[in-house]
């Protein structure tokens, strides 16, 4: 698979930027409250600033570049790469408690329950969700834009979205899925909060089309599902270094996968044709989406 960007220097060095900014950004909005619990602010913090990819601000940032915004909207585009990557933080601090996914790493790190204790990773993953929908509300923008942007979060966030995928997911341990079960469970659980990030970019620039916001919620759709596939597939052939949490952990749930249903070489076989038909939905928009394009071989081709 050919980059149409410059080369693969220039992205390594795009998303570096892109999770700078988006740190510096995170580290203004916390803590939330100095008045709160001293430990409920290290968890927050713990669980925020703890080695993430930025794989969902990185969209908020590259769509807004695909659609040309003005220096104008950057401050926008920094509060939608916050909310969502809040988002992600606390939904990943819930999915590893021992009512969930009961996982002891992430990141290669201990969860925040094992760093902290179970009742303060709960509290931290409600602050962050609380705060990320704060976050948007300060957005120096058009009104309707704000509601658009917090009703696309909370979709994503929600039973429509992240939520209700999770929720489906736990339902489903120890049963058989078909191929299109599977696909809507990661609609929701993985593909939903991806797709709102690049939306969110959209929105942030106050600027794009309804032509445009359906071709960009096709592509996310597209390398939402890739991701999670090649989620699976590094559950079968990663190592828990590499990975930063247990190696195997979907196999010793018995929990549904892409490999399982398609084979190892199937589920690759998909996640590729996804790649294909996400970068096919960017033609519109030239060489100011080559950092989608980007990303989307490195969703397919990441180690972990």
């Amino acid at each position: 698979m050919r980059l149409r960007t410059n080369s693969a220097v220039t992205f390594k060095t795009y998303i570096e930027h892109c999770q700078q900014r988006v740190d510096a950004a995170l580290d203004q909005y916390l803590p939330l409250n100095e008045d709160a619990s001293v430990q409920l602010n290290e968890a927050v913090r713990y669980s925020v600033f703890n080695g993430g990819k930025r794989v969902r601000p990185f969209l908020v940032y590259a769509t807004a570049e695909a659609l040309e915004a003005s220096k104008e909207t950057s401050v926008a585009s920094d509060a939608a790469a916050c909310a969502v990557e809040l988002i992600h933080a606390y939904s990943l601090v819930h999915d590893d408690l021992p009512a969930m996914d009961d996982d002891d790493l992430r990141r290669g790190k201990p969860t925040c329950h094992k760093a902290f204790n179970e009742a303060t990773a709960i509290l931290a993953g409600d602050a962050l969700q609380a705060h990320a929908f704060a976050i948007l509300t300060e957005v120096k923008t058009e009104p309707s834009q704000v509601i658009k942007m917090i009703k696309t979060l909370a979709y994503a966030s929600g039973a429509r979205g992240m939520v209700g995928g999770q929720a489906i997911d736990l339902a489903s341990v120890g049963k058989q899925l078909n191929l299109d079960q599977l696909q809507s469970m990661h609609q929701l659980k993985t593909g939903a909060l991806i797709k709102a990030s690049v939306i969110l970019g959209a929105l942030a620039t106050n600027k794009a089309t309804e032509t445009q916001i359906n071709a960009l919620e096709r592509y996310a759709a597209h390398i939402g599902l890739a991701f999670q596939i090649q989620d699976d597939i590094l559950d079968v052939e990663g190592d828990t270094a590499t990975l930063g949490k247990s190696q195997g952990a979907d196999q010793a749930l018995n929990k549904p996968t892409y490999p399982a249903l398609l084979s190892l070489q199937g589920a690759k076989d998909k996640a590729h044709s996804l790649y294909q038909a996400a970068v096919a939905e960017l033609e519109m928009f030239g060489d100011s989406a080559n950092q989608l394009r980007a990303l989307s071989e490195y969703i397919v081709s990441r180690i972990s």
